[in-house]
């Protein structure tokens, strides 16, 4: 028999690893049955079809309605227009394209490397994540918001941060959390970033509020301060500091001042390795982090909102760290934390249904950030002009008895970088406009199945 050749045991391998992953996830864990989407069709079609009010939507059955800001309704009008297995077929074609964006940015080259076998494995293995596919399978939004961001972060570190804060500023106005990504702006002191990130959010809530004046004033001065319209506190799908100190103290209240502390020191240390990392104009690892402190700082932070953390993967990846991503990523797919669904007491019980935010804040502790100049992320600042070409007539200096030449390294003299000492690295010509290497291309169910622990409506 005529052995396969390479290609043949890729397709071979990936049409394996699709079996797999089609088995794991209708077996394994418990589909979400597109709750949140219903959620978000349902307060549509009441406010649109019914003459109701936004935030007085409930799921039947259930206790749960609308949360988000009320320009978030405002953007998900057109579902008005739609059934509501039309609206879960886009919902699942945008957070497609919008993991799309996401992986683009944030491994794009590294991903053209290995053509189609790359894209389609990677496609396998974001499958197999639990944030991710619960993101799919609840109808949720962080995907796209993810994508609003990272692609100001494209921008900042492509040389065009005069165009950026557009989609920092509608993510912000969608969803409250993302407002923390101003705040990286101004410990960059993108100035001009900040105030059109400002602005947009500001000026999208302001839109709102012409439009749906009752509701903004109810969710501003109600809705707002109301986190048992989200869900228990205590949940066990709930990874933020908040719900770590829930757990703690059920069935009683955990306690306001100790949280506030918790989160200040959280803040501090995001400050500080932030600005590590904005230093170097390491703009993927300071983007990474302030999406964990994000994670970690909000009240409520379902299991599927943690596909904020996909910026730290890309960032341990590009650092060499494939080890330790790999571990974290297969915790990450175990859905481990559900095993304490029932009771998170005891020493057990605290450190496994924490899992989640032990890794969040593993990483924000310890994440590479700052970078070499030499070793860049995709997220990278274009080369401002090529290096012009030294005079023809120019005397060449010789190097010193025993020391290399200085930028004899034609790739080293386009960055403007030194040798390491004792490369040996040494050019016998000068280099030119016409032989530096061109810059590289910038990043060119069941109760338990659900994080509202309510069994959804059926479709």
């Amino acid at each position: 028999m005529r052995p396969l050749d390479t290609d043949g045991r890729r397709l071979l391998g990936l049409l394996s690893l699709a079996v797999a992953v089609c088995v794991f996830t209708a077996t394994v864990p418990l589909l979400r049955d597109w709750f949140d989407l219903r959620v978000y069709y349902g307060t549509v079609d009441a406010w649109v079809h019914h003459g109701g009010r936004v935030y007085d939507y409930w799921v039947p059955g259930t206790t749960y309605g609308f949360t988000y800001p009320p320009f978030a309704a405002l953007t998900m009008l057109p579902m008005a227009l739609v059934g509501l297995r039309t609206a879960i077929a886009v919902s699942v074609v945008l957070n497609l394209a919008a993991l799309a964006v996401v992986v683009w940015i944030l491994v794009g080259p590294a991903l053209r490397r290995y053509g189609w076998y790359g894209c389609a494995l990677a496609v396998c293995l974001l499958a197999l994540l639990e944030p991710v596919r619960d993101t799919f399978s609840f109808g949720q939004v962080n995907l796209l918001l993810l994508a609003l961001v990272l692609s100001d972060a494209w921008l900042l570190s492509t040389g065009r941060g005069r165009r950026a804060g557009v989609g920092i500023g509608l993510a912000a106005a969608i969803k409250l959390t993302p407002a923390l990504f101003i705040g990286l702006l101004l410990l960059g002191r993108r100035w001009r970033a900040a105030g059109v990130a400002t602005a947009v959010a500001a000026a999208a809530t302001g839109l709102a509020a012409w439009a749906a004046p009752d509701a903004s004033r109810f969710y501003w001065s109600e809705a707002l301060w109301d986190t048992n319209r989200i869900g228990r506190l205590a949940y066990v799908s709930n990874q933020s500091l908040q719900g770590v100190l829930a757990r703690l103290a059920a069935p009683d209240e955990p306690s306001r001042p100790v949280w506030a502390a918790v989160a200040l020191l959280v803040l501090c240390v995001w400050a500080r390795r932030t600005s590590r990392a904005l230093a170097d104009e390491d703009w993927t690892a300071a983007f990474a982090l302030t999406g964990l402190a994000a994670c970690l700082l909000s009240p409520i932070t379902w299991v599927h909102h943690l596909v904020w953390l996909l910026p730290s993967f890309a960032v341990l990846l590009h650092r060499r760290r494939a080890r330790v991503a790999a571990a974290l990523y297969v915790v990450l797919c175990s859905s481990v934390v559900w095993l304490w669904f029932d009771d998170s007491s005891g020493l057990d019980g605290f450190l496994g249904s924490n899992t989640y935010t032990w890794i969040t804040l593993g990483l924000l502790l310890w994440l590479p950030a700052g970078q070499s100049r030499v070793i860049r992320t995709p997220l990278r600042r274009r080369a401002r002009a090529t290096p012009p070409a030294p005079s023809a007539a120019a005397p060449r200096t010789p190097a010193a008895s025993g020391h290399p030449e200085p930028f004899a390294d034609p790739a080293l003299a386009c960055t403007g970088e030194a040798p390491a000492a004792g490369s040996g690295r040494v050019s016998t010509s000068d280099p030119t406009g016409l032989t530096c290497p061109a810059a590289a291309k910038p990043q060119s169910s069941s109760e338990r199945a659900s994080s509202y622990t309510v069994v959804p409506p059926p479709v």
